[in-house]
């Protein structure tokens, strides 16, 4: 039986005021068993999250990392830097990143490597956009971007994937409960076909505007594992309904 996964990707939000109040109003909120929950959070706010974190059983992770241990690559932070401070997790191929950074599935595959072999449970987004849907390629687009980022891995026994569909991304529209469940399955078959993968243990989680009233809806499919939850997230009462739907 698959945990569940609920992950807030905080994205290019918050300040140090507004997260100590986010996370004080999340951490003393009573215990919901059930799923395992996680925030990531802005690299310069990493360790203001982690020390508020500490005493509760939410897990922190980056939005990202570099596909170099270390170097002359300014602005880069490496995966060996993000463990030392504290992180579990990290995202890796968000499509925010492939649109506005030109990231490769290559490119997201060295990432991966580096940050299972730091220690790190990489978050391994992938998703289509509304032409490539509409146009009929949803399924081989993801399943291409999954190969691509899984290729040659050495260990993924800590995977976990995210489908985020471009076009559900911040725009208010989300994947019916049965669209997303349909790719869902079609990555989890997909999974089943790449060495070192378990694919019925792998937890893959749904990204695309999730909120407090269609997440119950969402979580009820057999393929989908939990939530990577953008806007929802950064408001306290929204993030702890998601959760809550996840421990029903």
């Amino acid at each position: 039986m698959r945990q569940l996964l609920v992950v807030g990707n905080w994205k290019m939000n918050g300040s140090r005021a507004s997260i100590n109040t986010l996370l004080g109003d999340l951490v003393s909120a009573p215990a919901i068993a059930g799923p395992e929950v996680a925030v990531c959070p802005a690299y310069v706010h990493l360790p203001q999250v982690l020390e508020l974190c500490a005493v509760s059983a939410i897990g922190v992770g980056a939005q990202d990392c570099s596909h170099m241990q270390s170097g002359a690559y300014t602005g880069e932070v490496a995966a060996p830097m993000l463990a030392e401070l504290g992180c579990r997790w990290v995202i890796l191929g968000h499509s925010e990143r492939r649109q506005y950074h030109s990231e490769s599935d290559e490119l997201v595959a060295a990432k991966v490597a580096v940050a299972v072999a730091a220690g790190l449970q990489p978050i391994v987004c992938v998703g289509e956009t509304r032409e490539q849907r509409e146009a009929g390629e949803a399924e081989q687009v993801v399943s291409a971007q999954l190969e691509g980022a899984l290729r040659g891995q050495v260990s993924l026994d800590s995977l976990v994937v995210a489908y985020e569909p471009v076009w559900a991304i911040g725009t208010g529209l989300t994947a019916t409960p049965q669209q997303a469940q349909d790719m869902h399955e079609c990555i989890r078959s997909c999974l089943e076909g790449i060495a070192g993968v378990d694919a019925d243990a792998t937890r893959v989680l749904y990204g695309g505007s999730v909120k407090a009233d269609n997440a119950a809806q969402l979580f009820a499919q057999p393929d989908i594992d939990g939530a990577l939850v953008g806007g929802a997230a950064l408001k306290a009462a929204d993030f702890l309904a998601i959760i809550s739907a996840a421990a029903a």
